[in-house]
C-alpha cells in the first residue's frame, strides 16, 4: 500500500514540475496600440506572433490580448503605418509612426520595380484599397478619376463593364489609341479577364521617357498590373462577397396614345384615322427589369523566408437591365514562388478565366433594332402582340420599328464567350550580390466562340425558316523575355543597370459557317441545318512576330541627383524588311531639392523632387499581320449543278467539279510602311508638405506623332478604295495635377482627400495625301450625311454641319445659317458645330473614417466636351410615324409661336441642334462599411469583418437632356466620341458586400 501510494506521489510531483515548466513557458501579455504622432488608439492593428500563426487584432480600444511563448517577438502592422517588432511582455504599450510610405512605396517602371523616390518619370498608381469595396467587374473601372492624365470612359453600361482608356488625350486617328496592357511582366490586349480582386496595384507608365521601355508598343502609354502574392504573418483567407442590383434612370418619356395620333396627323394627315387614343402597353415595363449582380471572390495566400503563394478563384454574373443582357465570368489564379536555393528562385503565375456574354443591339436607330429608342418611338396604343397571329407586332401604323420584347426573346441564343489561359514562369539566378539573370516564359491561349441563332416562326403572314452561324477562333502568343541586371552602392553613388531582350510570336486561326432552314427551335445546332451557306464558310490564319532588346542605366547621387537612360529596338515582321527595324530611346532626370543643405531649415517641406525626361515610342497596332505584302482576295466559283429555265422545266447548264476559286489583288502593296511615332517631352514637380499631411504632384507634358498610320483614298479605277501610309503630325499637350491631404487627425477620426485634374488640348497638325475624313453615319434622317469631319488644324473628332439659330416663328422651321451669303442652304454652308475632346477631366475622393465605420464618397467628371445627341433625331425628329418623346410637346403649331422645338415635319438636317454640353459630375460612388472588432471574432480567428454598403451612379449633375452623359456609340474609336444614339443606358447600382479575413 505504501509503495502504491508513492509512486503515486512521485508521479504527481513530476507532472506538477511538467506543468510548471510549461507554464513558466507560456505568458499572457496585454498592451494598447496608439499613433506616435496623436496618440490617439488605433484599431484592427494585426498583432502576430513571429514565427507562428498565433495573432489578434487590436479592439475597439485599441487594446489586445493574447498568449504567447516566454521569449517571443511580436509583430505589429497596420496599413498606412510603419510595422515593428516587440520583445513580448506582460504589459505593453505600442505607438506607431506614420509610413513614410510616400516615398518608399514601390512602383512598377517596366522590367522591374523602384522606389517613388527614385523615380524619375511620370507614373500614376492606384492601390487594391482604392477598390476593394466598389461594385467593378473591371481594371479599367478601378483607374476612373484615380489616376492623373488618365482618362476612363464607359461607351456604355451593357454588362460587362467595357472601358476605354486613353492616357494623356489620343495619340492616333486610324490606328488603336490603346495603352499597352502589363500583367505580372506578360503583354496583352485587354484586361477583361481579370478580376479586380486578384489585383495589388496598377501603375501607369504615362511619359515616353517611362513607357519608351516598352518601345514600338508604348506609344498610348502602359498600364502595368500586379498582382497578388502572399504576405508573411500566417496563412490567410480572403472571401468577398457582393450583392447588387440595378435601376434605369432618367428614361426619355414617350408621347401617350392621344399625343401621338395628334402628331401623326400633324406629320401625315389622314394617317391617324386607325390610330386609338387609349394607352395599352407601357413599353418600358414591358423591357426593362431590375438588374441583378453575383459576385463571389476568394482567396488563400502565405509567405514564409522559403515560400510564397497565392490561390484565388472568382465567379461574377451579371444580368442587365434590359432582358437577355448578361455578363458571367469564371476566374481561376495560382501565383507560386519560392527559393530553391540562395542563389536560385523560381516563381509562376497561372490563371484562366472563361467569359461568356449576351451583346443586344442598342445603339442604332428604332428601324434598324436598336432597342434603346425603339420603347420611345413604339405607340403606347399597340399591344405587344397581335391578336389575330399570336405573334409579336412588326408593324405599327405601317411604321417599321423593331419589337424590343421579340427582339430580346429571339437573341437570347447570341452568346459570345471566350476562355483564357495565361502561365507565366520564370528563373531568377543571383550570380553573386547585386548581378542577377531573369528568364521567363509565357504562354497566352484565347479561344473564342460567337454563336447566334435566329429562330423558325410560322404563323400567319410570316414564314422564317430560322437560320444560325458559329465563329471561332483560336489566339496563342508566346513571349520569352531574358533579362540581366546589376545594382550596387558606393557611398552615396547608386547605378543600376539592365539589359534584356524579348520574343514575341503570336498565331491565330479562326473559321466560320452559316446555315438556314432549320425543321423546329428543339435543337439550335448547325447540324440540323438543311441549307449551309456556301459563301458564309470558311477558315483563316495569320501569323505575327517581334523581337526586340532593350537596356536600362540609372545613377543616383545620395537620392538627390538621378538620373535614367532607356533604349529598345524592335523588329516586327509586319513591316517590311527594309523598315522592319527602329530604336526608341528615352531619357529623364530628377533633382531631389528638399536634400539640398538650404533646404534643412525649412521643416514644413518633407520632400520637394523636380522632374524631367524626353521620349520616343512606336505603335504598330493599326497594321495588318501582313501589312507591306501584296494581298488577294477569292471568289468561289461554283462547282454544283445549275439549273436555269428552258421554258417550263428545269435544264442542268453544267457541273463542274474541277471549278478553283478566283483571285483577284485586294490593296496596294506598301513595301515603305513604317512605325508610327510618338515624341513626348515633360516637365514634373512633386512636393509632400507637413509631416506629408499634403502630397502635391504636377506634370505638364508635349506629345507630337509623326509618321501616321492612315488610310488614304484612292480614286475609282484602283484596285482597292483605299491604302494605308505613314502621313500626318498630331499634337497633344496638356497639364495634371493630384494631390493628397490628410485634412483632420483626430482621435477616432479621419478625413482625406484624393483630388485628380487632367487637360488635354488635342490637335491634327498634318495630314497628307486625304486632306479630309469623313465619319459616323447615323440616322437614316440624315440621308447618308456624316456627322464627323478630322482634318487639318482641328482637334480630332469635331462635329461637322450646319449652324442652327432657333426656330423661325412664322413658319416653324429651324433657321440654318447661310455662312456664305448665297441666299440658300447648301452643303458648302456647313462648319464645325462642337467638340468631343472635354476642357478638363477630374476626380476626387473623400474618406472619413470614425472608430470602425468608414465613408467614401467617389465624384467623378468631366468638362466643356460637346455631344452630339443623335437620339433626338429619332425622338424629335418627327419625320416619320415613329413615337416621339414628351419635349415635342412644345413644338411650333402656329405662327407668332415662340418655342425652341420646331413643328412637325421640318427640315431636318445634321446641325448644332442636336449639340450639347457634355459637361457632368457625378457622385460615382457612395460606399458605407464598417469594421467590426470584437473578442468573439478573434478567437475565431477573424482577422477582418467587413460589411458594405454602395450606392452606385447616385446624382449626375448636368445640362444634358440625354439619358446618360457617359456614353459613345462609336465605342472605342480614336477618330468619333461623344455621340448619342440610343446607347445602352448607365444604371444606378445598390451594393451590398462583405470582406471577411481569417
Amino acid at each position: 500500500m505504501q509503495k502504491i501510494f508513492t509512486k503515486r506521489l512521485a508521479l504527481l510531483l513530476v507532472f506538477a514540475a511538467v506543468f510548471s515548466i510549461i507554464s513558466a513557458q507560456i505568458i499572457s501579455v496585454k498592451g494598447t496600440v496608439i499613433d506616435d504622432a496623436t496618440g490617439e488608439t488605433l484599431i484592427g492593428v494585426s498583432i502576430i506572433e513571429k514565427g507562428s500563426t498565433n495573432g489578434t487584432i487590436s479592439d475597439a480600444d485599441g487594446t489586445f490580448s493574447m498568449t504567447v511563448q516566454q521569449g517571443a517577438v511580436l509583430q505589429f502592422s497596420y496599413v498606412g503605418y510603419v510595422a515593428t517588432e516587440r520583445n513580448a511582455a506582460v504589459n505593453m504599450n505600442i505607438r506607431l509612426k506614420l509610413d513614410e510610405k510616400i516615398l518608399d512605396e514601390v512602383v512598377a517602371i517596366g522590367y522591374g520595380i523602384a522606389k517613388r523616390k527614385d523615380v524619375t518619370t511620370a507614373i500614376s498608381s492606384v492601390s487594391s484599397k482604392d477598390f476593394d469595396t466598389r461594385p467593378i467587374v473591371s481594371a479599367g473601372q478601378a483607374i476612373q478619376g484615380k489616376a492623373a492624365g488618365v482618362q476612363v470612359i464607359q461607351p456604355n453600361g451593357a454588362p460587362g463593364g467595357e472601358t476605354v482608356i486613353r492616357v494623356r488625350g489620343t495619340t492616333s486617328m486610324n490606328a488603336s489609341s490603346d495603352p499597352l496592357y502589363v500583367v505580372d511582366g506578360v503583354p496583352v490586349e485587354n484586361l477583361s479577364f481579370l478580376a479586380p480582386n486578384d489585383i495589388e496595384r496598377i501603375d501607369i507608365l504615362k511619359d515616353a521617357s517611362s513607357a519608351a521601355i516598352y518601345g514600338s508598343r508604348a506609344a498610348n502609354g502602359v498600364v502595368i498590373v500586379t498582382t497578388k502574392a502572399g504576405q508573411k504573418g500566417g496563412a490567410k483567407v480572403t472571401l468577398n462577397a457582393q450583392v447588387s442590383t440595378k435601376k434605369a434612370s432618367n428614361l426619355i418619356q414617350p408621347l401617350n396614345a392621344a399625343d401621338y395620333k395628334e402628331l401623326m396627323e400633324e406629320i401625315r394627315p389622314g394617317s391617324s384615322v386607325d390610330m386609338g387614343t387609349e394607352d395599352i402597353t407601357n413599353w418600358y415595363n414591358e423591357v426593362y427589369r431590375t438588374g441583378f449582380q453575383q459576385n463571389y471572390q476568394i482567396s488563400v495566400s502565405n509567405s514564409t523566408d522559403k515560400i510564397n503563394y497565392f490561390l484565388s478563384a472568382g465567379y461574377l454574373n451579371e444580368k442587365g437591365i434590359l432582358p437577355a443582357a448578361f455578363f458571367k465570368r469564371y476566374n481561376f489564379r495560382a501565383n507560386f514562388g519560392g527559393e530553391v536555393r540562395k542563389w536560385l528562385n523560381i516563381n509562376a503565375n497561372i490563371s484562366y478565366s472563361d467569359n461568356s456574354n449576351n451583346g443586344i443591339t442598342t445603339g442604332l436607330g428604332s428601324n434598324r433594332g436598336g432597342v434603346v429608342l425603339a420603347l420611345v418611338n413604339l405607340p403606347t396604343s399597340m399591344p405587344v402582340k397581335n391578336a389575330t397571329t399570336g405573334y409579336y407586332n412588326r408593324l405599327f401604323y405601317g411604321q417599321n420599328i423593331s419589337n424590343p420584347v421579340e427582339a430580346m426573346e429571339n437573341g437570347k441564343d447570341d452568346v459570345t464567350r471566350e476562355n483564357r489561359l495565361i502561365a507565366s514562369g520564370n528563373v531568377l539566378i543571383t550570380f553573386y550580390k547585386g548581378l542577377t539573370l531573369k528568364s521567363t516564359f509565357t504562354l497566352d491561349r484565347r479561344q473564342g466562340l460567337q454563336t447566334s441563332f435566329s429562330p423558325v416562326i410560322h404563323v400567319s403572314g410570316i414564314d422564317e425558316y430560322g437560320s444560325a452561324w458559329d465563329n471561332r477562333n483560336t489566339n496563342t502568343v508566346l513571349t520569352w523575355d531574358n533579362i540581366l541586371a546589376y545594382q550596387n552602392t558606393f557611398g552615396k553613388h547608386a547605378i543600376e543597370a539592365m539589359l534584356g531582350s524579348s520574343w514575341t510570336d503570336s498565331k491565330y486561326s479562326n473559321s466560320w459557317i452559316n446555315g438556314s432552314n432549320f425543321r423546329s427551335n428543339d435543337i439550335k445546332t448547325l447540324n440540323v441545318a438543311n441549307k449551309i451557306s456556301w459563301e458564309g464558310i470558311g477558315t483563316g490564319a495569320s501569323t505575327w512576330g517581334i523581337m526586340s532588346y532593350f537596356q536600362r542605366v540609372s545613377y543616383n547621387y545620395d537620392s538627390k541627383y538621378l538620373i535614367t537612360v532607356n533604349a529598345r529596338a524592335d523588329g516586327s515582321s509586319r513591316l517590311h524588311p527594309d523598315h522592319r527595324w527602329d530604336i526608341f530611346p528615352s531619357f529623364s532626370a530628377a533633382w531631389r531639392i528638399s536634400a539640398e543643405n538650404f533646404m534643412k531649415e525649412i521643416k514644413w517641406i518633407d520632400d520637394l523632387k523636380l522632374r524631367g525626361g524626353w521620349g520616343q515610342t512606336g505603335n504598330q497596332s493599326g497594321l495588318g499581320d501582313y501589312a507591306y505584302l501584296q494581298r488577294y482576295e477569292l471568289a468561289i466559283v461554283n462547282w454544283w449543278a445549275t439549273r436555269i429555265k428552258d421554258g417550263t422545266t428545269d435544264v442542268i447548264e453544267y457541273y463542274n467539279d474541277l471549278a478553283v476559286p478566283v483571285i483577284a489583288p485586294s490593296n496596294l502593296r506598301t513595301t515603305d510602311l513604317t512605325w508610327e511615332k510618338t515624341s513626348q517631352s515633360g516637365i514634373g514637380v512633386d512636393f509632400t508638405l507637413l509631416k506629408n499631411r499634403l502630397t502635391v504632384v504636377m506634370d505638364y507634358y508635349y506629345k507630337k506623332t509623326t509618321k501616321m498610320l492612315l488610310n488614304i483614298t484612292l480614286p475609282e479605277g484602283a484596285n482597292a478604295s483605299s491604302i494605308q501610309r505613314n502621313g500626318g503630325l498630331m499634337v497633344n499637350q496638356g497639364f495634371e495635377l493630384s494631390v493628397n491631404s490628410v485634412n483632420i487627425r483626430k482621435k477616432d477620426f479621419e478625413w482625406q482627400t484624393d483630388f485628380k485634374f487632367s487637360l488635354n488640348r488635342n490637335k491634327l497638325v498634318e495630314l497628307d495625301l486625304t486632306k479630309i475624313y469623313y465619319d459616323a453615319q447615323t440616322s437614316d434622317a440624315f440621308h447618308g450625311s456624316q456627322i464627323v469631319r478630322n482634318e487639318e488644324g482641328h482637334s480630332l473628332g469635331g462635329f461637322y454641319g450646319y449652324i442652327s439659330d432657333g426656330v423661325d416663328t412664322e413658319t416653324g422651321e429651324l433657321i440654318y445659317r447661310d455662312l456664305n451669303d448665297d441666299h440658300k442652304i447648301t452643303a458648302t454652308d456647313r462648319t464645325y458645330i462642337g467638340d468631343p475632346n472635354p476642357d478638363f477631366i477630374y476626380g476626387m475622393t473623400n474618406t472619413f473614417t470614425w472608430k470602425g465605420l468608414s465613408i467614401n464618397i467617389f465624384l467623378q467628371g468631366t468638362y466643356g466636351n460637346d455631344i452630339f445627341n443623335a437620339s433626338r433625331i429619332e425622338t424629335e425628329g418627327m419625320n416619320d410615324l415613329k413615337n416621339q418623346s414628351i419635349r415635342t410637346l412644345d413644338r411650333w403649331k402656329r405662327p407668332g409661336m415662340e418655342t425652341t422645338i420646331p413643328k412637325a415635319g421640318y427640315n431636318i438636317l445634321p446641325s448644332s441642334y442636336f449639340i450639347e454640353d457634355g459637361s457632368y459630375l457625378r457622385i460615382k460612388d457612395i460606399t458605407v462599411s464598417y469594421n467590426i472588432v470584437n473578442k468573439a471574432l478573434r478567437k475565431a480567428g477573424i482577422t477582418r469583418l467587413q460589411p458594405y454598403f454602395t450606392v452606385q451612379n447616385l446624382l449626375t449633375f448636368t445640362k444634358y437632356i440625354g439619358i446618360d452623359p457617359e456614353v459613345n456609340q462609336w465605342g472605342n474609336s480614336s477618330s468619333v466620341q461623344g455621340i448619342d444614339w440610343g446607347t445602352y443606358p448607365h444604371a444606378r447600382a445598390y451594393v451590398f458586400g462583405i470582406n471577411v479575413e481569417f
